[in-house]
């Protein structure tokens, strides 16, 4: 025969079926917004790059451009047909035009010793000009590329002794001769006059910029750290042995907005996984709690139909007995009319415990508060039970202590809570034949009860057995709803698993505590359960006569004036 899953089964299957796919969800969003977020750091960063290296590239540009525009000035005043007139045509207009040359040489190149043909300088010191002559023709002439097209522009920028020079030198053809042309540029003049002008943008701007030379020693411009967003950049044709350094000044800025902006990110992406995870970790457990709730309200209804149906068919079978006029004599009548009576008294009790928790649960339990005795109250439930106790053979002691206080109680619901425990207490005192009931007074400041309810004095209602005893580890959940003792399966003791719980909140609900003493005997037996409740503060003359009742609290025959067996 096939076997068919039942509902909860089938709701449970694509429950759990769909908890490991929101995982892996939850996992690939986070792994996708994540590379993201470092895919964007990337293009941040590449962004900066880009534009701080168009910006280098413009600015050495720019200082190259304006070289070559001064030689191409050069090239225009320079007539190796007319020599003579060269000073008359460039002097006039140096200052403006060729800021950076300081002289103009034109040297014979058909002659191995490359005879000066002209020479004009705007310098004032003839003896600069002669050392720069001699250093041409001696170190820097053999430096220069004549190869391929001699006519082309091109640049000379060497170090000699520590000194940065510049030339630009190009060839001419004139009648069969060969003749060049050299302009000597000023570097000490392009680093304090040209520059400055050039990037002085960048100073005012959002950049910094500097030169260093091929041993990285700043020629030009402020200390750059190396960056993240700095960049070098050569001068490609004129000052090619140096080289622009440019950094935003916001790139330290940037630097760490980028780090700060990834950093919130990633920990955005973190919370979100968590968080995700944090609920589906709070359904799972949701889940389990509801499945074992279920279980245990499952067990419950069986539980309560098995309590209803024990003592229904002790009802109707005695009932027909009696109707059947079945019944020897008047005692074996009177006897199963008992038991009817004490069994629908029974099936009473354990309705009202339903209601009263269906109740509690709903919210809806209403009290009514009065000052009254508590020891009244105990009085009445061991006299409610007192029979049930003789017919199973269990005695029942009830000690009341003299100059009880007062409480504020609900009568009705604290006589509900005494018989819940008064019940349990029966179940598993069969083996040890009595359960102790004892209401007395505890507090002045230094009882633990007390301390529990935060009271002056406490009135203490103390139901006590004989039986196997509780478990440590089940003391603390003996008191939640549909909870059960490992023992009381063990010894298939009938119960609904309400009875606790009610007395828990009834206790809470008159401002006190309830707690479970096992076990009570060095044998591991008994169990003692305790409820407290704050007394109301009593006259000084009330106060004088339990303080002289005290001492007759201690002899025996006071202690049971009113117990009741």
């Amino acid at each position: 025969m096939d076997l068919l899953p039942s509902a909860g089964q089938r709701h449970r299957v694509p429950y759990f079926a769909l908890v490991p796919a929101i995982v892996v969800a939850v996992l690939v969003l986070g792994g996708i917004a994540l590379r993201t977020t470092l895919q964007i750091e990337k293009a941040r960063q590449q962004t900066v790059f880009d534009a701080t290296l168009t910006l280098a590239d413009e600015r050495v540009d720019r200082l190259d451009k304006l070289i070559i525009a001064q030689d191409n000035v050069v090239a225009a005043h320079v007539d190796v047909d007319s020599l003579p007139v060269i000073a008359r045509r460039w002097l006039p207009t140096a200052a403006r035009e060729t800021p950076t040359v300081r002289a103009i040489l034109v040297l014979d190149m058909d002659h191995d010793a490359h005879d000066v043909l002209a020479f004009v300088s705007r310098g004032a010191s003839g003896q600069e000009d002669d050392a720069f002559r001699k250093l041409l023709l001696a170190r820097l002439l053999p430096q220069m590329n004549f190869g391929g097209d001699g006519t082309e522009l091109r640049h000379l920028h060497h170090v000699i002794d520590q000194q940065s020079l510049l030339v630009s030198y190009w060839q001419r053809e004139h009648q069969g001769r060969q003749y060049l042309v050299i302009a000597w540029h000023e570097v000490a003049r392009l680093v304090h006059e040209v520059m400055p002008r050039l990037f002085r943008d960048l100073d005012r701007g959002n950049s910094r910029m500097n030169v260093i030379d091929e041993e990285g020693r700043i020629v030009f411009g402020p200390p750059i750290k190396g960056g993240e967003f700095t960049v070098g950049k050569p001068f490609p044709t004129t000052l090619y042995n140096w080289r622009l350094q440019v950094a935003l000044t916001t790139a330290e800025e940037l630097g760490q907005k980028v780090e700060r902006q990834r950093l919130i990110e990633i920990l955005m992406v973190g919370f979100s996984a968590v968080v995700a995870l944090a609920g589906l970790a709070i359904v799972v457990l949701a889940s389990m709690n509801e499945r074992r709730l279920a279980a245990l309200k499952s067990d419950f209804v069986a539980n309560v139909s098995h309590e209803l149906k024990t003592p229904l068919s002790l009802v109707r079978m005695f009932g027909e007995l009696l109707l059947g006029d079945r019944v020897p004599n008047d005692e074996k009548r009177r006897q199963y009319l008992q038991i009817i009576v004490s069994e629908s008294e029974r099936l009473t009790a354990l309705i009202e415990n339903v209601l009263d928790f269906a109740r509690v649960e709903r919210g809806k339990a209403a009290y009514e508060f009065a000052r009254g005795s508590v020891a009244e109250v105990a009085t009445r439930a061991v006299d409610m039970y007192r029979y049930r106790a003789e017919r199973e053979e269990v005695a029942v002691e009830l000690t009341l202590a003299e100059g009880l206080p007062e409480a504020l109680i609900d009568a009705r619901a604290l006589e509900l809570a005494i018989v819940n425990l008064l019940d349990n207490a029966l179940k598993y005192a069969k083996d040890g034949g009595r359960v102790d009931v004892s209401v007395e007074v505890e507090g002045g400041g230094g009882g633990r009860l007390a301390a529990l309810t935060r009271a002056a004095d406490c009135v203490v209602i103390r139901v006590s057995d004989r039986g196997p005893g509780i478990d440590p580890d089940e003391q603390k959940h003996i008191f939640e709803r549909f909870a059960r003792g490992r023992r009381a399966s063990e010894r298939h003791v009938r119960g609904s698993g309400i009875g606790l719980a009610l007395v828990k909140h009834i206790a809470e609900s008159h401002g006190g505590a309830v707690r479970v003493e096992s076990p009570l005997t060095d044998d591991g037996r008994g169990s003692a359960f305790i409820v407290s409740i704050p007394a109301l503060a009593r006259d000084p003359e009330a106060r004088e006569g339990a303080a002289r009742a005290e001492p007759e609290r201690s002899a025996p025959a006071a202690a049971r004036g009113e117990e009741a067996t």
